[in-house]
């Protein structure tokens, strides 16, 4: 007898443990879609090139492993957000929202026959597993409960916080449009859950704008997947930021489509941990219209043994003229046991492009580290003070220089109490 192939046995058990979401109309067919999708190319292994530095088995295991509190504090406290709350696959929208702004519910998007998440919904999911197979936001996009669906139709100035509590496992699934000419910016923090699998799907219309601001941590004691699928029309902006502290597994992954003239992606990351932390950020940039620029700036601090992982691609296709692409993937090893695992990939069918990669991993400057010693810093204060030097880079990628500002500043706390 031949034995079980591990990917269908682990799908098998992975479906076996979930229901499809009741309703039909445009919803109950793109999961169907999705389910088909999945079935044919299975959960993620250790042996799928993409997968070679991260363990897929935490992610998609049915049973519950790790405990995590129901709340952590607020990142963006103090700030003046619209703040919409989700316990579980439980969302609170606020009654009232600025002019230019549209919030629902997936499940009541759902119900009804016309939507314009419509055309959104799964599209970009599936648009984005291409070439690479997506398998654990395919599974997503069949399976989720619930998320946010948020169009902008005009300049959205106060920022939208999506505040995560509560100790379950959903499967979260957000749509956001951003039509032509308009702006949002959208923050995300809190916990899902021990295991969360989050997909954020971005249509930006010509001339739109979009910043994104995610703040993970400081959970210990968390498994999260998380997908990002943006498609960038003409003269449009994308910026995503992502600062992760801790955690036992993350893996973020980004896909963004350059489809319109003149669009410009900036995404960025900046993450620290110790122990048995294992951090991985899979990006994929596809230029597929002319003099369009991206950003992939990555940078990450390990210590006590921690793994991270930087997979980046920018793909530049034929007709993709005048392309900037530039990507940076960055480690800072405090110790000899942490790791810092890169594969930064270029693939450029055009001819008149600007493109590059590079990668280093160095430990903490002794010179540095020397001088602020001899000035009377602590050492404690002293290598956070390069760390934060260091992690800079990443974090000047956020646009709004408050936004930016209060960043750093939580940065600067939770290293303090490390």
């Amino acid at each position: 007898m031949m034995a079980a192939d591990p990917k269908q046995q682990a799908t098998d058990e992975r479906l076996a443990a979930l229901t499809l979401p009741e309703g039909g109309g445009w919803l109950g067919a793109a999961r169907k879609d999705a389910l088909g999708r999945l079935q044919a190319v299975r959960l993620p292994g250790r042996r799928d090139e993409y997968w070679r530095y991260t363990n897929p088995t935490p992610l998609v295991q049915t049973a519950p492993a790790l405990d995590v509190p129901d709340q952590v504090e607020d990142p963006f406290a103090g700030l003046d957000t619209l703040v919409v709350t989700i316990d579980g696959d439980d969302i609170s929208v606020p009654d009232t929202v600025p002019d230019g702004l549209e919030i629902g519910t997936l499940r009541n998007a759902a119900g009804a026959d016309i939507h314009w998440a419509k055309d959104v919904y799964g599209r970009r999911e599936a648009a984005g597993s291409r070439p690479v197979s997506r398998p654990l936001a395919m599974l997503n996009s069949a399976f989720a409960t619930n998320g946010l669906v948020i169009r902008a139709t005009g300049q959205v100035t106060q920022p939208i916080h999506i505040r995560t509590t509560g100790g379950t496992d959903p499967i979260l699934h957000h749509v956001v449009k951003v039509e032509s000419g308009a702006s949002v910016t959208l923050l995300e923090s809190g916990v899902a859950g021990a295991r969360s699998n989050i997909v954020t799907e971005i249509e930006v219309a010509d001339t739109g704008t979009f910043h994104h601001i995610r703040v993970d941590g400081p959970v210990r004691a968390r498994h999260v997947n998380t997908h990002l699928f943006a498609r960038l029309g003409t003269e449009s902006t994308f910026k995503s930021f992502t600062l992760s502290a801790h955690g036992a597994l993350t893996r973020n992954e980004a896909v963004i489509e350059l489809t319109g003239d003149d669009a410009v992606s900036h995404i960025a990351g900046a993450a620290f941990g110790q122990g048995d932390f294992h951090h991985d950020d899979t990006v994929f940039v596809t230029h597929d219209a002319e003099n369009c620029e991206s950003r992939q700036v990555y940078k990450k601090v390990l210590r006590d043994g921690a793994v991270g992982v930087f997979q980046g691609k920018i793909l530049v296709k034929e007709g993709a003229q005048k392309t900037d692409g530039y990507q940076i993937s960055q480690s800072l090893l405090l110790d000899d046991d942490s790791v810092f695992l890169a594969k930064p990939e270029l693939e450029i069918y055009a001819d008149d492009v600007a493109c590059s990669h590079g990668s280093t991993t160095g430990a903490i400057d002794e010179t540095a580290l020397f001088y602020l010693r001899s000035r009377g810093v602590p050492e404690r204060d002293a290598t956070n003070l390069l760390v934060l030097s260091f992690l800079a880079e990443a974090v000047e990628e956020i646009e709004d220089e408050g936004l930016r500002a209060h960043v750093s500043e939580r940065l600067a706390d939770w290293l303090s109490r490390d």
